[in-house]
C-alpha cells in the first residue's frame, strides 16, 4: 500500500506538472489527492497545514524584501547606484560591462531578488552599453547572468526559504552566501573584461572625459543607496535586528530616502508600488505554503526516510553524493521554479546530506548556486524570460548569449561545492 500511494503521488504530480498547471497548483492538488486517497486524515487538515506553513516569522522578510526591490526599481537607488559604478569604471575597457556586473551585486545585496535585479539594472545599462559598441547579445547574456547573484548574495530570499525548510540559522546562511557570491561576481568581471578585451568593445578614453569633480559627484549622491547594504548586514552581525527585522528596515529605508529625500517616488504612486509587491508576495507565499504541504505528504509517506537509508546504506561517498545532487539540481532547474525546487527536492536531500556530515550551511550554499545557475538555462529560466521581455529577444536567443556566464558559473559551482571552505570561513 506504501509503495502504490508513492507511486500515485509521484505520477499524480507529474502528469499535472507535464500539462503546464502551475506549479504551486500541482503540489496542492497532489497532496489533496494523497491524503483523500491513502489517509484516514480528514480534508481539514489541508487549510490548516496552509495556515501552519505561512505562520512563521521568518517568512514575513520576504514581502518586505519585494516591497524593497520594487521601490528601488521605481525610485533613484537603484539609477544612483549605476551612475556611481559607472563613474569608477566606466572609462576602462569593459568598463561598462564591469560597472553593470558591480551595480548588480550591489542591487542584489538589497533586494535579495534576481528578476528585480535584472530589470532594474537591465533597463538602464542594456541601452547605454549598445550604445557605447558593446554587442547586444553579450550585453543582454551577461545582465541575465549577472542579476542571478540576486539569490546568492544576502540578503536572499532563496536562503530565507532554505533557513525555513531545514530550521538552520538564517543569518549563518546570509553570511554564508557572502565569499561565493562575491566570488562569481569576480569570475563574471573576469569574463566581461576578457571578452571586451577580444571583441574590443567600449572604449579606453570616457575616464579621461570625466573629471575626478563629477566622478566623486556621482558617488557622492549614490552614497544613500551604496549604505544600504551595510545597514542591513551590519545590523544583522551585529546583533541590533534579525534578518526578518531587517527587511522591515530596508523597505523602510528605501521608502523614506525615495520620497522623502530622492522624491523620485510620489506619494500617489506608493499604492501601485503597494499592490505590485502585495501580488509578487502572495504568488511566492502559495508556493510556499503548497511546498510545505507536498513536504508533510512526503513525510506521511516516508520518501525522504526511505530514500536516505537506501542511499546510505549504499555506502555513497559524500563526493559521489553531491556530485549527484548538482547534477539533480541542475536539471530541476530547467524545468522548476527556484522555490518550488526547493520545498520538493530538500526535504529528500537534506537527510541524506547531514548522514553523510555534510554541513547543512555549506549544502544549502550549494543548493542555491545550482538554482541559482537555473534561473539562466532554458526552458524555465527566468532572467532569460526578464531580459528577453526586456529586449524584444527570443528566449533562445537570450540563453545562447548567456552561454559563456553560465560556464563560469559552473566552474565556481565546482569550487564552491568541494571546497566548503570558501562557505564556511566567514560562518566560522
Amino acid at each position: 500500500m506504501v509503495a502504490e500511494a508513492g507511486i500515485v503521488l509521484i505520477v499524480i504530480l507529474v502528469a499535472l506538472l507535464i500539462s503546464s498547471t502551475p506549479i504551486a497548483v500541482a503540489m496542492g492538488l497532489t497532496s489533496l489527492a494523497y491524503v483523500f486517497l491513502f489517509t484516514p486524515l480528514p480534508l481539514e487538515q489541508i487549510p490548516e497545514k496552509f495556515i501552519t506553513a505561512l505562520n512563521s516569522f521568518p517568512l514575513m522578510a520576504i514581502p518586505f524584501f519585494v516591497l524593497t526591490a520594487n521601490l528601488m526599481t521605481k525610485g533613484g537607488l537603484g539609477r544612483r547606484l549605476i551612475e556611481a559604478t559607472n563613474a569608477l569604471v566606466g572609462g576602462l575597457r569593459g568598463g561598462l560591462a564591469v560597472s553593470m556586473v558591480v551595480t548588480c551585486v550591489f542591487f542584489a545585496s538589497i533586494s535579495g531578488s534576481s528578476p528585480a535585479t535584472v530589470v532594474a539594472v537591465g533597463s538602464l545599462m542594456i541601452p547605454a552599453m549598445i550604445r557605447h559598441g558593446y554587442g547586444k547579445d553579450f550585453t543582454v547574456g551577461l545582465v541575465a547572468t549577472s542579476g542571478s547573484l540576486g539569490i546568492l548574495i544576502p540578503p536572499s530570499i532563496t536562503f530565507v526559504v532554505y533557513g525555513i525548510i531545514t530550521g538552520q540559522s538564517i543569518s549563518s546562511l546570509f553570511l554564508a552566501g557572502v565569499i561565493p557570491g562575491l566570488l562569481a561576481a569576480a569570475a563574471m568581471i573576469v569574463l566581461a573584461v576578457v571578452v571586451s578585451i577580444i571583441r574590443k568593445y567600449g572604449a579606453v578614453d570616457r575616464l579621461k572625459m570625466m573629471p575626478w569633480r563629477e566622478r566623486l559627484k556621482a558617488v557622492r549622491a549614490a552614497v544613500l543607496a551604496l549604505g544600504l547594504p551595510v545597514l542591513i548586514l551590519g545590523g544583522i552581525y551585529a546583533g541590533i535586528f534579525s534578518p526578518t527585522e531587517s527587511a522591515i528596515v530596508a523597505a523602510m529605508y528605501s521608502a523614506i530616502v525615495s520620497l522623502v529625500i530622492y522624491r523620485d517616488i510620489s506619494f500617489k504612486s506608493l499604492p501601485n508600488i503597494l499592490l505590485s509587491s502585495a501580488k509578487t508576495s502572495a504568488m511566492i507565499m502559495f508556493i510556499v505554503a503548497a511546498g510545505t504541504l507536498f513536504s508533510f505528504v512526503l513525510t506521511l509517506e516516508r520518501i525522504p526516510t526511505t530514500i536516505a537509508n537506501n542511499v546510505l546504506g549504499g555506502e555513497m561517498s559524500p563526493f559521489l553524493f553531491l556530485l549527484v545532487v548538482n547534477l539533480l539540481l541542475l536539471v530541476a532547474g530547467l524545468f522548476m521554479e527556484t522555490t518550488s525546487a526547493m520545498l520538493i527536492l530538500v526535504p529528500i536531500l537534506f537527510p541524506i546530506a547531514i548522514g553523510l556530515g555534510i554541513d547543512p550551511i555549506h549544502f544549502g550554499v550549494i543548493v542555491v548556486l545550482n538554482l541559482e545557475i537555473g534561473m539562466m538555462t532554458p526552458p524555465l529560466g527566468l532572467n532569460l524570460f526578464v531580459a528577453s521581455g526586456l529586449t524584444g529577444m527570443s528566449v533562445l536567443r537570450v540563453a545562447k548569449a548567456a552561454l559563456p556566464s553560465v560556464g563560469v558559473m559552473l566552474v565556481i559551482l565546482a569550487i564552491v561545492t568541494f571546497v566548503p571552505q570558501i562557505s564556511l570561513l566567514l560562518v566560522n
